[in-house]
């Protein structure tokens, strides 16, 4: 279905350009390639520098209680012969409880630093939208393809442009 849909939008943009060919003298093309863009981008480093900085304590304080585990774990396994049964059976409780509650913090991390991603993801793609835009405005581009492109002739790519304008930013 994705797949139909996908050819339907490149049919309609070949119908255009055809019917734009016979009635513009000259028509204005440019291509950007999407995952260069968002690869080298400043934006892009500057997003991930801005995560590493608010969620660094929270990573930090998961390998800490961590690695406390592992070692409380490792104490039992040694301990655990001349240990009763009632001491040894409380700190198997206790452990698994803290691994309960370790799985918890880490699930919340892992959700969290996932919606962050999105959302600096989402104004990095808003970002490079007007910077497109912009080049496209400012250079008389009649039609500018930014995701999607299988192909394009390297004449028709306006990649380095934009990421020139974004660098600049």
């Amino acid at each position: 279905m994705k797949h139909i849909k996908v050819m339907g939008v490149f049919l309609a943009i070949a119908l255009l350009i055809s019917s734009l060919a016979v009635t513009a003298a000259e028509l204005k093309i440019g291509v950007v390639n999407a995952a260069v863009v968002l690869d080298k981008s400043p934006q892009k480093e500057r997003a991930l520098a801005r995560l590493e900085k608010e969620f660094s304590a929270r990573s930090k304080s998961l390998e800490r209680k961590v690695k406390d585990l592992r070692a409380r774990q490792a104490k039992l396994a040694q301990d655990g012969a001349i240990l009763s049964a009632d001491e040894r059976k409380v700190k198997e409780r206790k452990i698994l409880s803290e691994q309960r509650e370790l799985k918890r913090l880490g699930d919340e991390y892992s959700e969290d630093l996932s919606i962050r991603r999105n959302e600096e993801l989402r104004k990095l793609e808003k970002d490079i939208a007007k910077t497109i835009i912009e080049v496209a405005k400012k250079e008389s581009y009649d039609l500018v393809l930014y995701q999607g492109v299988i192909h394009a002739n390297e004449s028709l790519n306006i990649t380095n442009k934009v990421l020139e304008i974004l660098k600049s930013k």
